[in-house]
């Protein structure tokens, strides 16, 4: 069974940083590309950031520059550095983990971090 679960979440000023993490476990698994998403009250869930296995990456326009995706391969994680953040940021971060699992690539939710960016 594959579990993916975020932690880093919390409440932030605007301009500050906050470091999500995430991590995918199960018995003999790789983990392919990783996702971070977002949703907010109202909004559709939208891409944030994704890394591949070999580390390209790619950003949402509006976190483009302040945003840094990155993973260990070995450890099976992957990290979201949030940088300059603005109130528009504040949304609940979902990982989402594509696993190749006894021949089969899925993907894998986890059940979200609450990012709130106020003064």
């Amino acid at each position: 069974q594959v579990q993916v679960v975020e932690s880093g979440g919390g409440l932030v000023q605007p301009g500050g940083s906050l470091r999500l993490s995430c991590v995918a476990s199960g018995s003999d698994l790789s983990i392919n590309t990783m996702y971070w998403y977002r949703q907010s009250p109202g909004k559709e869930r939208e891409l944030v950031a994704s890394i591949t296995t070999i580390g390209s990456t790619d950003y949402a326009d509006s976190v483009k520059g302040r945003f840094a995706i990155s993973r260990d391969n070995a450890k099976k994680t992957v990290h979201l550095q949030m940088n300059s953040l603005k109130a528009e940021d504040t949304a609940v971060y979902y990982c989402k983990a594509y696993v190749i699992a006894g021949g089969r690539l899925d993907g894998y939710w986890g059940q979200g971090t609450q990012v709130t960016v106020s003064s």
